[in-house]
This record gives structure tokens, sequence and C-alpha cells, in this order.
């Protein structure tokens, strides 16, 4: 196994210069588009910042009964070829205060060469370049080691998807297959990054991978059967427009469900390999039956948290849309529950939790036949006390009743 991991590493970065040797289709397409379309109007975004604020007013929105706060501000150009310029905007989208920064969007219209301001986005970086720095500084004060290994682990994943599965899917390939290969990588680079190459990691690496099968299958059967179309979003129908539909959404639907299952499932499978090391380190007189079961016993509690905590997210990350379908449409909940924007949350949230599922006995039945070596597990329980066997099992039953 560590010959196999080490063999991946030299082909990883084989597949991350081959994705940077190809020419983004997007961005030939727009080359392309650029050339042809000679009076089309140029856009560009750059940093700018408040200066004063000239006017400010509350307004009604037309058509609604909606208010809005309407500023007239002057504002100077942080970059870009007009730097330093000061210009006046009138802003109706983002109340700003005198001083702050934020990002302007420049439209140069290709009929007459007019130039257009409007405010486009509020300066975050700040915040979330803290909170980044916050969440590395804790995991390394409070995880050590294994908290950089694990950040380690994550920038290897990021690369893997950016570098790899995006400019894979944007070439053509079957989105389904990229996403598998690019998932199978993220478990053995992240598993090995971050635990090292021992056994009871290559158990878990092995048992993520059967899982993530079982549940492409089922993912497959699932779109398919719910006949789901991939458009259950704006960024799909825009995605679809920019790539002229040469990108196969059913596909990019199947492979996000893929690669939203990997969190939560490696934390399931490395949870049920150190289980099985663990009971088997401490009780090493017990046999490979014994030991499944009582990994099964901790798999069964886990389960019940990470499937909840799926869901919830789920749910979490959907807040507006179920208060809007609450708020104005009068559909029946069946109706609701039919379009594909629910359907495709409920599948999702469904086959992710299944391969939660699947993964405790699949990952826990490898590491019991990869970290138990029994000769004969049938003569050595006989040898084992029954009565001892008993009263351990016993004392474990009475724990589980204690929830």
């Amino acid at each position: 196994m560590k010959k196999t991991a080490l063999f991946l590493i030299p082909f990883l970065f084989f597949m991350i210069a081959i994705s940077q040797s190809v020419p983004l289709r997007a961005d030939a397409q727009a080359s392309k588009a650029s050339e042809v379309a000679l009076l089309q109007d140029t856009v560009t975004t750059v940093k700018a910042k408040v200066v004063s604020i000239e006017s400010e007013e509350v307004r009604a929105v037309p058509g609604t009964d909606i208010t809005s706060n309407y500023q007239t501000i002057k504002v100077r150009i942080l970059e870009g070829a007009e730097k330093d310029k000061t210009i006046t905007v009138a802003n109706d989208y983002l109340s700003l205060k005198k001083g702050e920064t934020f990002y302007l969007t420049i439209t140069i219209r290709g009929e007459d060469g007019r130039e257009m301001y409007a405010v486009s986005e509020p300066y975050r970086l700040p915040a979330v370049l803290f909170f980044v720095g916050l969440f590395i500084a804790l995991v390394i004060i409070f995880g050590g080691i294994q908290g950089i290994r694990g950040l380690l682990s994550l920038a290897g994943s990021l690369i893997l998807i950016i570098y790899v599965l995006l400019p894979g899917v944007l070439h053509g390939y079957s989105p389904v297959l990229v996403s598998l290969g690019v998932a199978a990588l993220i478990i053995i680079v992240g598993s090995y990054i971050t635990h090292g190459f021992n056994k009871t990691t290559s158990a878990a690496v092995i048992g993520m991978i059967v899982t993530i099968a079982f549940t492409g299958v089922l993912a497959y059967a699932a779109v398919h059967w719910s006949r789901l179309s991939g458009f259950s979003n704006e960024e799909a129908v825009y995605l679809n427009l920019d790539t002229r539909g040469s990108i196969d959404f059913v596909g990019l639907l199947l492979g996000g469900i893929l690669i939203g299952l990997l969190g939560v499932l490696y934390d399931v499978a490395i949870g049920q390999a150190i289980s099985v090391e663990e009971l088997n380190r401490v009780a090493p007189h017990l046999p490979r039956s014994v030991i499944f079961k009582r990994s099964i016993r901790i798999g069964r509690e886990h389960i019940g948290a990470l499937v909840n905590t799926l869901a919830i997210a789920y749910v979490g990350v959907s807040l507006p849309l179920l208060l809007l379908y609450m708020k104005s449409s009068d559909s029946s909940i069946a109706l609701t529950l039919n379009r594909e924007l629910f359907a495709t949350e409920i599948i999702r949230t469904m086959i992710g939790s299944i391969g939660l599922v699947l993964a405790v006995p699949i990952t826990t039945l490898i590491a019991v036949w990869m970290l138990m070596k029994r000769e004969n597990d049938a003569s050595e329980e006989d040898s084992v006390s029954a009565e001892k066997i008993a009263k351990e099992q016993e004392a474990i039953e009475h724990v589980g009743h204690s929830h």
C-alpha cells in the first residue's frame, strides 16, 4: 500500500501538468468571442474607496412596496488603468460609509465608448483572511502535528479540485469519471498525509473507496430514476450557456454528490478503523467476530450523529429558499417536494446518508480482516472463557442502555 501511494504522487503531478497544458474551453471561447464581437461592452472590476457621501436618502423601489437607501458618493479608484481617478457614483445597491473600500464595476460601452460605474461588492477579504488565519492558528495550537497534517491534507484536496477536477470537467471529460478519480486521489493523499503509512490508514482508505463505489452506483440510479436534470439553480443555467452545452450536468450533479460526501465519510472510516485497532490492542484474546460486533456498536453512535449533521447542514444552506416557498408558495407539500430544486437536495442528502451508513460495516469488515491476524478464529473463540466474554458483552450493553 505504501508503494501504491508513492506511485500516486508522480501520477498526481502528471494530471495537474496535463490539466494546465490544455487551455480551458471557457477561456478559448471567451477569446474567440472577443475577436468576433468588436462592439461588445468591456467590463472590469476594480477596488475603490469612498472619499465622501454627497447625498443620501430613502427611496421606494419601483413596482414594489420596499424602500431602499440611495446614495450619491464620490470615490477614488485604487487600481487598474484609472488608478487615483476620482468620480461620482450613484449607489442604490449597498450602503457605504466614508473611507470604506469596495469593488467598483466599470463598463465601457462598445457602441460609443461611454463609461458607466456601479457599486459591485463590499471588500470582504480582510474579514475572510482573518477567520482563515484564526482557523489555521487554532488547528496548529490545539491539533499539533496532526493539525498540521490535516491542513496539508486540506490543501492537497483543494489543489486536486481546482487543478484536476474543474479543468477536467471544462475540457469535456465525463464529470462522473473525473469526480470518481479525484475522490479516490483525495482519499488516498489526504489519509496518508494526515495519519501516515500504516495498516489502519490503509484499511480506512480501502473502506472509503469501496463505499464511494457503492454510493456512486446508488447515486446514478437515484438521479436517473428521479429524472433530475442538474439545472436546479441559476448557476447551472449560466454555466451551460457559457460553455454552449458542452458539460453533462447530470454527471456533474452525480460528481457533486460524491465529492460532497468525502468530508463526513473520511471521519467515519478513520474512526471505525481506529476503533478496530484499539479494541484489538486492549483485548487481543477476542476473535474477529466479537471485535467486529463491538466496533459496529461504536459505529452506530457515529451514524446517528453524522446523519443528523449532514441533513441539518443541507437544510441550513437552503434556509432562504425554504422561507421563500413557505411565504409565497400556495402549492401542496407533494408538489413542492416534487420540484427539482427540492428533489435534488433530498436525493443528495439521502445518498450521502446512505453512504455514511454503508461506510461503517464496510470499513469495519476490511479493518478486522487487515488488522487482526487470526489463523483460526473458531478455535481461539473456544479457548477464551465464555463467561468472560459474556460479562464484557453485558457491560457494553449496559453502557448502551444508559444513553
